[in-house]
């Protein structure tokens, strides 16, 4: 039987991970090792920030919520205790998108949180 030599395919695999690399700077896109290296944490770097991602944009929500709540002479807990109270189920990504594009919706939502909020113990 002859001896195959694999080549062809390390020669596909190593171009296939250099290729990936189109963009780096220096040795890391054209060295293999180099380019596996920076490949392994560009998608380490990857994996992690799609998590991220998500908690970024739920800390942005709030924070135009909170300015927009704060406006109305209102904190953010106490308008999301309210909204709670009074069974309105809107997640923040869409309070934040009402806040901005349309405020008098978000102001009646503003008058139904602070009329299920209002207790006689709070002022």
């Amino acid at each position: 039987m002859t001896r195959v030599k694999g080549g062809t395919t390390t020669r596909a695999r190593h171009k296939k991970i250099v290729k990936s690399m189109k963009g780096a700077h220096g040795r890391r896109k054209t060295a293999f090792r180099l380019a596996k290296q920076s490949n392994m944490k560009a998608g380490l770097h990857a994996y992690r920030n799609r998590k991220e991602k998500k908690r970024v944009y739920r800390a942005l929500w709030i924070q135009r919520i909170n300015a927009a709540v704060r406006n109305a002479g209102l904190t953010y807990s106490r308008f999301i205790e309210g909204l709670t109270k009074s069974k309105v189920a809107v997640n923040r990504k869409n309070l934040a998108d009402l806040a901005v594009k349309s405020p008098e919706t978000f102001e009646k939502l503003i008058e139904t949180a602070k009329k299920a909020g209002s207790s006689p113990a709070r002022k």
